[in-house]
């Protein structure tokens, strides 16, 4: 189970909630490069086993939310299909925190402002654990990925650009 520290994130108290064992990593932010490629360099893990939190729009205005590996690619067809419908898009940037309450380069997904249809690459089953944003820039939750779907009611589908 995680140490009990102060400014605990939304995503840890959840899972804690949940009681969910988890483990988190720490690294130095670099405001020039908020990439999950440079988390999982800082991290020294390889790239194919940090995920990152992508939100996209539905064809009805809906949202969701896609768990994809940090050096890949989302593929909106894909998406689009993995979601029931006919086109996604990428929210802007700035309204990620009204929409989710996290920030570029610390967005969880877990612990949302509201639940969000959540769907997660396929290729996260590989790796006993992943690492994703416990929803603070520089701090990772490590955690198997069929823990983070029973958390977020993820399913898994092909999501990436091929």
């Amino acid at each position: 189970m995680a140490k009990k520290t102060q400014g605990k994130t939304n995503a840890m108290r959840i899972l804690d909630a949940e009681h969910i064992g988890y483990r988190m990593a720490e690294y130095e932010v670099d405001e020039s490069d908020l990439s999950g490629v440079h988390a999982a360099e800082s991290l020294g893990v390889p790239a194919e086993t940090v995920f990152k939190t992508l939100v996209a729009r539905g064809d009805g205005n809906e949202l969701f939310v896609f768990i994809i590996p940090v050096a890949e690619n989302l593929d909106l067809k894909k998406a689009a299909a993995a979601s029931g419908n006919k086109r996604i898009e990428m929210i802007h940037v700035k309204e990620l925190f009204d929409l989710t309450g996290y920030v570029r380069g610390g967005c969880s997904p877990i612990g949302m402002k509201k639940s969000y249809p959540t769907y997660i690459d396929e290729t996260a089953q590989l790796y006993d654990e992943i690492y994703f944003s416990a929803g603070k820039r520089g701090l990772q939750i490590i955690l198997p990925s069929d823990k983070l779907c029973e958390v977020t009611g993820a399913k898994y589908c092909d999501l990436i650009k091929m």
